[in-house]
C-alpha cells in the first residue's frame, strides 16, 4: 500500500509542476473521477458478454489509460480530503465481510440484506 503513496506524490507532482491545484476543488475532481470511469463503460456499451471479452484485449491499451486516469483522479482526491486509501480500504473490506459473509454470500451476487 506504499505505492499508492508513491504513486499520489508523483501525481502531486505533476500537478503542482503544472500549478493546476486553484483547479482540483473537490467538487471538479469527484467530477472527473466520475467522467473517466464513463469513459472506461464506453467500452463496453451495447457489447455482447463476447464481444466484450474480445474488445477488452483488442483494446487493452486504451483501456488501461482510462483505468489509470481513474486511479490519479482517485489517489489525488483522496489525498486532498486526507483520507488515507489504504486504511480506508482496509475499513471498507472488513466492513463487507461482515455484510457479505462468505457461507452466506459466495457465488451469489444478492444484495448483504437479502442473504
Amino acid at each position: 500500500m506504499d505505492e499508492i503513496k508513491g504513486i499520489t506524490k508523483k501525481i502531486k507532482k505533476f500537478r503542482d509542476e503544472r500549478d493546476w491545484l486553484k483547479f482540483h476543488n473537490h467538487k471538479d475532481m469527484a467530477l472527473s473521477l466520475v467522467l473517466e470511469a464513463a469513459e472506461v463503460l464506453e467500452h463496453f456499451q451495447w457489447k455482447s458478454s463476447e464481444e466484450v471479452l474480445n474488445h477488452g484485449k483488442i483494446y487493452k491499451e486504451e483501456i488501461s489509460e482510462e483505468l489509470a486516469d481513474v486511479a490519479m483522479y482517485l489517489f489525488e482526491l483522496a489525498d486532498n480530503l486526507e483520507i488515507d486509501l489504504p486504511v480506508a480500504i482496509e475499513r471498507k473490506l472488513a466492513k463487507n465481510a461482515q455484510k457479505y459473509p462468505t457461507e452466506k454470500a459466495r457465488g451469489k451476487h444478492t444484495k448483504y440484506n437479502r442473504l
